[in-house]
């Protein structure tokens, strides 16, 4: 470890109502730097993103589909941001009754995503759901069930695989080839990883 890091666990306290709800969805105790560095790369890649729709084609769907691929933007640009934080990783990692399968509902609550590839962007079919469902479930449990010291080398090899899988057997059109890259990435490697809450010792 660096000399002048420190390694921080403790969680602040949050107020209640939804001020406080929110501060816990997104893990208490960010720092005033983690919310700069997320706001810049969420505005930096989501307009990537949309550029890249709008180099192969844009989408040209209807407005139901436009606001669903809008907001599986914005929330897998976010997710994979904030669940990389060391706030995120300390609340979702913390020692609590019951925080396993609150990680792994997490997971299964994503799979509409997948649901709503097939069902509402009428890309994928159901080869492609249920490839994908299985690999997510699959994945997020062994990553779970893994060993403390190989959680991040299985979260990112099973990663690797997924992606794999989609970008040579289960291609999405152009447009929608990022999808299975950040969803996988969001859920495999940067939720479900634990990762000590390093800070800088004057910032802890």
């Amino acid at each position: 470890m660096p000399g002048d890091a420190v390694i921080e666990w403790r969680i602040p306290s949050t107020p209640r109502g939804v001020g406080g709800a929110l501060k816990r969805f997104l893990g208490p105790g960010r720092t005033r730097l983690e919310n700069v560095v997320e706001a810049v790369g969420q505005l930096l890649n989501m307009a990537l993103l949309a550029l890249c729709i709008a180099w192969f084609g844009g989408w040209g769907g209807s407005v139901l589909q436009d606001v669903v691929l809008a907001v599986m933007v914005f929330d897998l640009v976010g997710g994979v941001l904030t669940n990389a934080t060391n706030a995120a990783k300390r609340w979702y990692h913390r020692p609590a009754p019951g925080i396993r399968g609150k990680r792994l509902l997490f997971i299964v609550s994503h799979l509409l995503y997948l649901v709503a590839v097939v069902f509402v962007l009428d890309e994928g079919g159901w080869p492609w759901l249920l490839i994908n469902a299985g690999l997510l479930l699959a994945a997020a449990v062994l990553v779970e069930v893994a060993p403390l010291e190989v959680k991040r080398l299985a979260a990112v090899g099973l990663y690797l695989a997924a992606v794999l899988v989609n970008l040579t057997w289960l291609p999405l059109p152009a447009a929608l080839a990022w999808f299975p890259v950040l969803f996988f990435l969001k859920l495999l490697v940067c939720f479900m990883v634990p990762e000590a809450p390093m800070y800088r010792r004057a910032t802890a």
